[in-house]
Parts: C-alpha cells; structure tokens; sequence
C-alpha cells in the first residue's frame, strides 16, 4: 500500500526565481553567449553589413519572439521541464520531444565546457601575450597538440586541466539551487560580462583603423537582400541566439511564481540579446579595422573572421599590436569566459531540472551523479589533441539539425497535432501587459516553421552530398549523424520509463477565462 502511494504522489512543488530581475537576467545568462560574440559579427559582415539588420529584426519579431513566447507559455502553464512540461501539453508524443530536447543540451554542454576551458587559458595568456607571433600555429600546435587523425586519446594536460576545473565551477554552481546557484551567478556575471565588453568596445573605438572596421560592418548593401540565403543566416542567427526550442526556456520558465508578466520579460530578453549583439559587432569590428590598418590591407581581406578562428586566432594577433593589448585580451577573454559559463549553467539546468523530475532525484544527486558522468565524457573527448575535430563535428549537427528539427516537431506536436494554440495564446495574454492573438499563432505555426523546414532540408541535404569540412565520411557518419540518433532513440526510449512521481499530478491552472475574470498578473 505504501509503496502504490508513492507512485501516485504529484511531483515535488519547483523551485522559484526571487522575482522579475532574477529570471530575466537567467534568460539573458543563457541568451547572451559564445555565438553573440564570435558569430554575429561575420554572419552580418557576409550578409549584407548594415543592410542584414533588416532581415535580422525581421526575424527576430517573426521568429525570434514568437518562439520565445511559446516555450515561456509551455513551461509556465505545465509547471515543468521540457519532458514533464510537454507531456503534460502532449502526452508522451510531447514527453519524447522533451527528451530530444534535453539530449541536445547533453551533447552541447560536452563540447561547450571545452571552450570554456580555451578561453580561460588564453585569460591566462594575455597577460604576457604567450601566443607569440604565430597565434594561428599557437592554438593548434602548441596549445592544442591538434592530430591530424579525427580521433585520439592522446591527452593534453594543457587543455584537461582548466576543463575540468570548469566542470567543478559549473557544477559547484548548479548544486547550490535555482535561486542561491543559477539565479546569483547571472546577477553577478551578466552585469560583469556587460561592463567589461563596454569597456573593450569604448577602448577599440579610440583605435587607428577603427572607423574603417565600423564601414565594413555598417556600410549596407541592398542586393545582398534579394539573395534567400542571407534572409536564412538572419533567421539563423535569431534562432540560435536566443536558446530557443532546446529546453532551457521551457525550464526557465517553470521557476516563474503563478502570477508573472511572461511577454514583457520576453521583450526584454530578446531585445536585450540583440543588443548585445550588435554591441559585440560594433566592438569586433572595430578591432580588425585597427588590425586592417596596421597590415596595411582592406578589412575583407583579413581571415578568420568569425567563429574559433576569430576568437583564438585573429583577436590574439590584433591583441599582440594593440598598446596595452595585455589587458584588452584580458577583458575579452575574461568577456567570452563568463559569457559561456552563464550560457553553459543553462543548458546544464535543462538536464537536471529534467533528471529530477522524472527519477524523482535530489539536486545533488543529479548534479554530481549525471554532471559527473558529463564531466568524464567531456574530458575523454574534449581533453585529447583530436578535441577541436569532435567539437566542431558535434557542434555543427547539435544546433543545424537538432535544434532545428526540434523547433519544427514542437510546432507540430503543440499547435498542429494537439491544437492547444488558443489555450497558450491564452495563458500569455491573461499574465501579461499585452495580448497574443492570431498573429502570434500565424508566426509560430505557419512562417517559422515554413523557414526552419527549409533551413533543415536543405543542410540535410549539403551534408549528405557534401560532407563537412573534409572530414572522412566515417567519422562525420559515427561523431555528427551518430549524435543526433543517439537523441532519436532517447526520445522514443526515455518516454517509456516509469515516473516515480504521477506527471499528470500537479497544482493545474485554471482556464483562462477565470484567468481573465481574476485581472491577469498585476
């Protein structure tokens, strides 16, 4: 009898962000990261310079928001994790999308940490400009032991010992709850992050050459609108920016107390990271427009202008011919650090948040019993000299296919196969300063998927015909289309295990005309 009354107990009461600013700069934590820094710049560089604004505001209220939206509705109206928040809405056709969520930020939080542990070395070696001359043969020689073959464990003491110590830090952080762990760390690192860039940002404008840098960035080009592939990069770019569709809004969101303005902090938090964004352009730019100066070149000449290449090759070389380049560097690399750690402490929390809902575990026991198991695989994969391979493999899988198919499968599931549109649309509206309606269900119902499908066939497609990045076709098929089935099985496995807690058991909100009757959230 005691034991047929454990299994029907609702699952435990969550807990709750402090208030308004908690939760908005956790989102923001999470929003602003590594891809604001070191991707944003060169896509809108390759897009059209001050012309990709266009494209990009036009996604970021099409696709962006909209999206944003319906994960914050999602976990706030379901009280849950992506799998118990999405079984709730979906059965356990929404519990296998929420565990192909969670699987997402498994595989991204291996490869994440590592460059976490990269930045925080080059922080270290800033301070006596150790790359030396040669920076691109630095990160991949000296600092990387990069192997020519796709996989080793030849390890790299270099490289393992800051990883791990930025598994402990995460971990550490994670283990001391939503609001004294998660929640403490983003009040103290966004503002840090936010007054450091600032900082860099005042500084490179004051460099010689930085006007030239702003030209290339700003100056638009209108043509490149008629092309679809730079619209593709703008919805990209949104997409992946602002950590939607994988788990960690949906998250974030069920932390919120009943009664919470869910759109208003959307704006902010979109708003916010596209800010952020366009600061980072404003601060990369100006930087190679000084390093196009001193090389006596156009600023479309330099390489490396985005990605790994742009933050541990080309800022290093500009950092070694700026005066007081030691502390610049620095800030940077002290910038790109706390920017990935705040990024990487949610997609971490996605996993635990769902660990414990469904195997009713302890925050320590999921933190240390699954994060340690991550940290172990994260140093045998990541710690070794073929690490860069299996992190820009996995990387290029996690976020093209699965996030994106992952976005898709969710309008699909919730607002097509479930119909349950109206009743999020409603929630949204009943809590907030303004109403959604029919155009927000137009947006993620029909145009943003119409986009992402597009975006997913056809980076299906390149990769089937022409692989990535000359990497054998074996080690594409077992570290890149391995890692997503891998997400595939959990999510038709997973769903059939046993809750130890009743997911259908919990404090049920009430429709939302007696929302609508009670005044909405004031």
């Amino acid at each position: 009898m005691a034991r047929a009354q454990r299994e029907v107990t609702a699952v435990p009461e969550r807990e709750q962000w402090s208030g308004q600013v908690g939760f908005i700069l956790s989102a923001l934590g999470s929003a602003v990261g590594l891809g604001n820094i070191w991707r944003f710049p060169g896509v809108a560089y390759e897009s059209g310079g001050g012309a990709f604004l266009i494209p990009y505001l036009v996604a970021l209220v099409t696709a962006g928001i909209p999206i944003l939206f319906l994960d914050y509705a999602i976990g706030h109206r379901f009280r849950g994790s992506a799998p118990l928040a999405l079984r709730r809405l979906g059965g356990k056709l929404g519990e296998g999308l929420g565990w192909f969520q969670v699987l997402i930020c498994v595989f991204i939080a291996t490869y994440y940490t590592a460059v976490l542990a990269w930045s925080s070395s080059y922080f270290v070696f800033s301070w006596d400009l150790r790359w030396g001359d040669d920076t691109t043969g630095f990160f991949t020689g000296d600092y990387l032991h990069a192997a020519g073959e796709p996989f080793t464990l030849d390890y790299v003491p270099a490289v393992a010992i800051p990883l791990a110590i930025m598994w402990v830090v995460t971990l550490g952080i994670l283990a001391a709850g939503v609001v004294k762990g998660v929640q403490r760390a983003n009040v103290v690192f966004i503002p840090l992050l936010v007054i450091a860039f600032v900082v860099i940002v005042i500084y490179a404008l004051t460099l010689p050459g930085a006007s030239q840098g702003l030209n290339e960035f700003f100056t638009p080009d209108f043509a490149a609108l008629a092309d679809p592939n730079v619209w593709i990069a703008a919805y990209s770019q949104i997409f992946f920016s602002l950590s939607v569709a994988f788990g960690i809004m949906i998250t974030f969101a069920s932390y919120r107390k009943r009664r919470s303005n869910m759109t208003g902090a959307g704006l902010v938090v979109a708003f916010g990271n596209s800010s952020f964004e366009i600061l980072a352009g404003i601060g990369v730019f100006a930087t190679l427009g000084f390093f196009a100066f001193q090389q006596g070149v156009d600023v479309g000449d330099l390489e490396g202008l985005t990605g790994v290449g742009l933050a541990f090759m080309t800022f290093p070389a500009i950092v070694s011919e700026m005066p007081g380049g030691a502390w610049v560097g620095a800030l940077f690399f002290g910038s790109l650090t706390l920017a990935g750690l705040t990024s990487l402490i949610s997609i971490l929390e996605v996993i635990i948040a769902a660990l414990r809902d469904k195997f009713a575990l302890t925050r320590m026991q999921a933190v240390l019993g699954f994060g340690g198991v991550l940290a172990v695989v994260s140093l045998v994969l990541f710690g070794s000299t073929s690490g860069l391979t299996a992190l820009d493999t996995i990387d290029n899988w996690a976020n093209n296919l699965g996030i994106v198919g992952s976005a898709i499968a969710m309008s699909i599931i919730v607002l097509w196969m479930r119909r349950r549109g109206p009743e999020l649309a409603g929630h949204l509206s009943a809590l907030s300063t303004f109403r959604v309606g029919r155009l927000w269900t137009f947006f993620t119902a029909v145009l943003a998927p119409a986009v992402l499908t597009y975006m997913l066939v056809t980076k299906i497609i390149d990769l089937l015909v022409n692989g990535y990045e000359e990497y054998p076709t074996w080690y594409l098929g077992v570290a890149g289309w391995g890692s997503v089935l891998i997400m595939l099985v959990g999510a038709l496995v997973l769903p059939q295990l046993r809750w130890r807690h009743d997911p259908d058991r919990f404090d049920a909100w009430p429709t939302n005309a007696q929302l609508n009757l009670k005044g909405g959230a004031r």
